[in-house]
């Protein structure tokens, strides 16, 4: 018994051993000059065609806290895109250059979509994917950006929103939201207002979308990323990192994709 418990331990270690995250750089257009460079990632312990999930990155843009979600995607079994909004991989690295970048999508949302579902077209190509299952989720700016996308019909079947605007100048029609929708909102965030909230509310409900909205009491702006205080520091802005948030809304965000993509 004893040899057959070490002969197992063995094996058991050599599997563990072998798996790893398998990921790539991944270089991508939507038809115009402006090269997109996205991160694909999944772990190859886990077998056969998988869910996948694009990962749109804050108004800093695509950097490294958008692929250390993408990572954790991938850890769960998905296939995860962490996708690049601004074109030639740019990075804000200060609130108004972030700003610059952002509302470039903001005001033209043609252009914001067609980035969105370049790189949707590009994840249903790999060849892990489950082009059937895919979803999306957004941080802040990338919040927005994942709600508009639902709003708009994008055919997903579930998406995401940490600590998002809300605001839209395209609201959802009436039974044109295709995808489930989860909220991750911070009771105390700043750049939301409770009538913005209820705005919300009222639109989804007026869409007959299916969708949650969670609110983390005390959370504020970017409750997610452990670098908020830091930024908020440096640039004196209202952002904060918040554990218990952080953790909450992962798991949540877990379940939400269990039950859209099923098992």
């Amino acid at each position: 018994m004893k040899r057959l418990l070490c002969v197992l331990t063995l094996l058991f270690a050599g599997s563990a051993a072998h798996a790893a995250l398998v990921t790539k750089e991944v270089d991508y257009t939507t038809g115009d000059a402006t090269t997109l460079k996205g991160y694909v990632v999944y772990d190859d312990s886990f077998k056969g065609k998988r869910p996948a999930v694009l990962v749109v990155h804050e108004w800093w843009g695509h950097n490294a806290y958008a692929r250390k979600r993408a990572d954790m995607l991938a850890g769960l079994g998905y296939v995860a895109l962490a996708v690049d909004m601004y074109g030639d991989g740019k990075q804000a690295h200060h609130p108004e250059e972030a700003q610059s970048f952002s509302s470039e999508i903001a005001n033209n949302m043609n252009l914001g979509k067609a980035r969105f579902m370049a790189a949707l077209e590009l994840i249903q190509k790999e060849p892990m994917t489950d082009d059937t299952r895919i979803g999306a989720i957004g941080y802040c700016f990338g919040g927005a950006v994942v709600l508009q996308m639902a709003r708009e019909g994008v055919d997903l079947e579930g998406v995401v929103s940490f600590h998002g605007s809300l605001g839209t100048r395209s609201p959802a029609q009436k039974g044109g939201v295709k995808a489930n929708i989860l909220v991750a909102h911070g009771g105390a965030d700043p750049f939301v207002t409770t009538e913005q909230v209820g705005d919300f509310v009222k639109e989804m409900e007026a869409a007959d979308a299916r969708y949650k909205f969670i609110i983390y009491s005390g959370a504020q702006h970017s409750f997610t990323n452990p670098e908020a205080d830091a930024f908020g520091a440096k640039f004196k802005l209202p952002l904060k990192y918040n554990k218990q948030a952080d953790h909450e809304s992962w798991g949540d965000m877990q379940r939400f994709f269990k039950g859209v993509f099923g098992g």
